[in-house]
């Protein structure tokens, strides 16, 4: 017989000896009694994790929205990754909406990843995630309008199936969920509410690559105020044209309006027309109308249609859009006319809005 044969034989009578001992044989029974006890909660206990809160933001839906459908903006509020400032972080897919996905892999978080799955502009988004070895959970944002407010409810759902472990994981996280839920929920309202107040829900928003025209410029200043801006505008456009007619111009697009500065009381701009024709004589710095090029690069564009009196109204949209999705400006706005206010009703009068940004 090999030595490892006895020692097989020897650890199996040792076994017996201590099996058969009266004391051992209740603990033995008293360990399988418990394990058989927690087989049995486990099978009473939920297959499904569902927590759910819910808080209501002073703000419109859409920048909310924004808030939630961009995991840049989503790290601005959320107390999970703060709480690892040295975790790896990586942002990959779209800038944002469904497919749109962050990883994550810290000594404190662990290692995940949350994609979003559904993107429904201005009502819901639904978040898919993986923590370590754990079953895929998903979280929902519903969105809801209640007197100019919104109310956001934040569901977090896991389903453990047969896994009874799972089962009694989910038990235990039931109130840590909850208590990072109001935390989130907390932070979100707190940012949403310090941002400009505008709801944009309702413009159409293009973000587009612009090339760079010649232009012949006047600068020029206005109280804010329609009628004097207008008639600003109108003595400027018209020594436009005299100098284009001078020089041997022809004007190659719609009127343009780029806003310079605005200090409140004072509004500077640079009335525009894009040109054709340039030579070398053409004089590029007199005294009034200059020669220039427009800006070349990525813009937010913004389709305006109606009365030049509610551009104002259109800006702030844009403003908030810009500042809700975290997007930085790169340059002057500007307007550009595309209708003939002679021959176009008010009502339908259209107006290109463009804000440089940075990409």
């Amino acid at each position: 017989m090999n030595k490892e044969k006895a020692q097989h034989i020897e650890y199996f009578d040792h076994w017996q000896e201590v099996t058969s001992n009266p004391v051992m044989k209740k603990i033995l029974a008293a360990s399988a009694g418990f394990v058989l006890l927690l087989i049995v909660i486990g099978m009473f206990l939920p297959s499904r994790l569902q927590v759910e809160r819910d808080i209501l933001i002073d703000t419109h839906a859409a920048t909310i929205f924004a808030l939630l459908n961009d995991f840049r903006q989503v790290s601005k509020w959320s107390p999970v990754l703060e709480s690892d400032p040295n975790a790896q972080i990586d942002i990959s897919g779209p800038p944002r909406g469904v497919d749109a996905s962050i990883y994550w892999n810290g000594h404190i978080i662990g290692r995940g990843r949350k994609t979003i799955i559904e993107s429904v502009p201005y009502e819901k988004i639904t978040t898919q995630f993986e923590l370590g070895d754990q079953a895929p959970a998903t979280a929902t944002y519903t969105l809801s309008s209640e007197e100019e407010m919104t109310r956001v409810v934040w569901l977090h759902e896991s389903d453990y199936g047969f896994n009874l472990v799972g089962r009694y994981f989910g038990m235990v996280q039931n109130p840590v969920i909850g208590r990072e839920q109001e935390e989130g929920l907390r932070r979100l309202k707190e940012l949403a509410e310090n941002l400009p107040r505008a709801d944009f829900s309702d413009i159409e928003i293009e973000q587009i690559v612009v090339e760079g025209s010649d232009i012949a410029y006047l600068r020029t200043t206005s109280i804010p105020e329609a009628t004097a801006i207008s008639a600003a505008m109108g003595d400027a456009y018209f020594n436009i044209l005299s100098f284009i007619d001078d020089h041997g111009l022809d004007d190659a697009g719609a009127p343009l309006s780029i806003t310079r500065t605005f200090s409140g009381s004072e509004l500077v701009f640079d009335a525009a027309i894009p040109v054709r024709g340039l030579s070398a004589a053409t004089p590029r710095t007199g005294e009034a109308v200059k020669i220039g090029r427009t800006y070349a690069g990525p813009v937010i564009r913004v389709k305006h249609t109606g009365s030049y009196r509610t551009l104002g109204r259109t800006h702030d949209k844009i403003a908030a859009y810009l500042a809700a999705l975290g997007i930085e400006r790169n340059g002057d706005a500007w307007e550009s006319y595309i209708s003939d206010p002679t021959r176009t009703d008010e009502a339908d009068l259209l107006t290109y809005v463009y804000y440089p940004i940075r990409r």
